[in-house]
């Protein structure tokens, strides 16, 4: 074990956007390496009792962004294992400072694959409407954020989730 695995806080925290694989690729990693994983989305939803697209609906965004805060500083203060976070978490100073010093990994991915990926947002409520327009929009936006709290990028167009598994762990090791 190196000092960085010692280190209270999750083994690596993946960021993207929708569509990048955090959920998929994390619990391959936390498989690989016999460690939990956790979803800060899914935490959202326990804490909620409701559903992502719900909260949206029923108390809008900001709501929304508030219990993803909660949820990230609490996951990373006491997460021992791989996390996946939203994707527009970063977007939020604060989770951005929580992140700060952590084993951040960024999943970068491109508009058409993240498309493919996500299908027609149904389910995703900042995709309702223009999907590829608003997909594009976001990506633009966070795209820089997301390389500010990494300390690592794996690119995943164009890989299976286990390419990028191999990636993210050989950029880690």
């Amino acid at each position: 074990m190196t000092d960085d695995d010692a280190r209270p806080g999750p083994r690596v925290v993946l960021v993207g956007p929708m569509g990048a694989g955090k959920s998929t690729v994390g619990r391959l990693l936390a498989q690989r390496w016999d460690l939990p994983f956790r979803d800060t989305d899914d935490d959202v939803e326990q804490a909620a009792g409701r559903t992502i697209s719900d909260i949206f609906v029923d108390d809008g965004e900001e709501t929304f962004r508030s219990l993803e805060r909660v949820a990230v500083a609490q996951a990373v203060a006491e997460h021992p294992g791989v996390l996946a976070v939203g994707g527009g978490a970063v977007m939020a100073e604060e989770t951005r400072a929580v992140l700060a010093g952590h084993r951040v990994v960024f999943l970068r991915v491109g508009l058409s694959d993240a498309a493919a990926r996500v299908g027609l947002g149904a389910s995703r409520p900042l995709l309702l409407g223009n999907v590829r327009g608003t997909m594009k929009a976001l990506l633009d936006q966070r795209t820089p954020v997301y390389e500010s709290v990494a300390v690592v990028v794996v690119d995943t167009d164009g890989r299976t989730p286990d390419e990028v598994a191999d990636a993210v762990a050989e950029a880690l090791s």
